[in-house]
C-alpha cells in the first residue's frame, strides 16, 4: 500500500493529494502531526533509500526556528536526530510519499509525475 505522510493545513500536501488524486494513484494518509514516522521506519528510510537525514528536516517550520535546530543539528549525532524528527512530525518536511521502492519527500510535480 502506499503511503502518504501530510499534515491536513498543509498547502503543499493538500497539491500532492490532488496529484495522487488526478493520476488515480491511491494511498493511505497518516497526519504526520498526530501519528508522526517512528524512529524504525525514519532510519529505515534512510537506509533502504539512501536518504540524506538533512532532507527530512521542515527547515522554514516555526518549530525548527524556536528550536534553534540549525544552531543544533550539527552537534547531535544521527540517533537524536532521528529520535528529534520522530518526536514531533512537525519538524519533518512534508508531504512524503512512499510507493514500492520510491520515495518523495516534499512536493515537486516534475519529481512526481514518475511515480
Amino acid at each position: 500500500m502506499n503511503l502518504f505522510f501530510g499534515y491536513p493545513k498543509c498547502s503543499t500536501c493538500q497539491k500532492a493529494k490532488k496529484f495522487l488524486e488526478e493520476h488515480q494513484i491511491s494511498y493511505q494518509e497518516q497526519d504526520i502531526k498526530k501519528s508522526p514516522p517512528t524512529e524504525k521506519e525514519i532510519a529505515h528510510w534512510i537506509e533502504k533509500y539512501k536518504i540524506d537525514l538533512k532532507k527530512l528536516w521542515n527547515t522554514s517550520g516555526i518549530l525548527y526556528r524556536e528550536k534553534n535546530l540549525k544552531e543544533l543539528l550539527p552537534t547531535m549525532s544521527e540517533e537524536e536526530k532521528i529520535k528529534l524528527l520522530a518526536e514531533n512530525g512537525m519538524l519533518i518536511k512534508r508531504p512524503i510519499f512512499i510507493k514500492d521502492d520510491q520515495i518523495r519527500i516534499g512536493f515537486k510535480k516534475e519529481e512526481w509525475e514518475n511515480l
